[in-house]
């Protein structure tokens, strides 16, 4: 019985440390703590003239009508950033971490934090429409492009 206990004993603290040793190995964007990726959550909003601005689609130009209107009090011109909310042009936000469907949900439902600690994102007042969100990703996705974030 005391072989049995102390295996399992074994296994558990392998176990323990092989998780401690996830949570804090480095990925794409750095470490994991706390259910948080540390570096985003103090990185400061990115100066709005230094993120570079391509010549948008008519698509996206339209989006960036909607986003000025909706989104840019907290997630700033060019969306760069404030002291409110995240700057989407992140690598956070690219398409393989958060695809489209998840602005669309945060417009929607709002966002717990998760990332940062701006805290909870609540529903875009008034709503946007499905067409006015597809502007707006749109929109969002080219800024992305053109910063290097894909």
């Amino acid at each position: 019985m005391s072989k049995q206990l102390l295996a399992l004993g074994l296994v558990a603290i392998i176990g323990g440390l092989a998780g401690m040793w996830w949570l804090s190995a480095p990925d794409k964007m750095g470490p994991v703590t706390s259910g948080m990726h540390s570096g985003a959550d103090t990185a400061p909003p990115i100066p709005a003239d230094q993120v570079v601005v391509p010549e948008l689609t008519p698509v996206a130009l339209s989006g960036k009508k909607v986003f000025e209107k909706s989104c840019a009090a907290c997630h700033g011109i060019n969306a760069a950033g404030t002291d409110k909310g995240p700057p989407l042009v992140h690598s956070l936000y690219r398409p393989g971490h958060h695809g489209d469907d998840a602005f669309y949900s945060a417009a929607a439902k709002g966002v717990i934090a998760h990332h940062w600690r701006f805290g909870n994102m609540p529903p875009v007042p008034g709503g946007i429409s499905d067409t006015q969100m597809r502007w707006l990703v749109k929109y969002i996705r080219e800024m992305q492009v053109a910063n290097g974030v894909r």
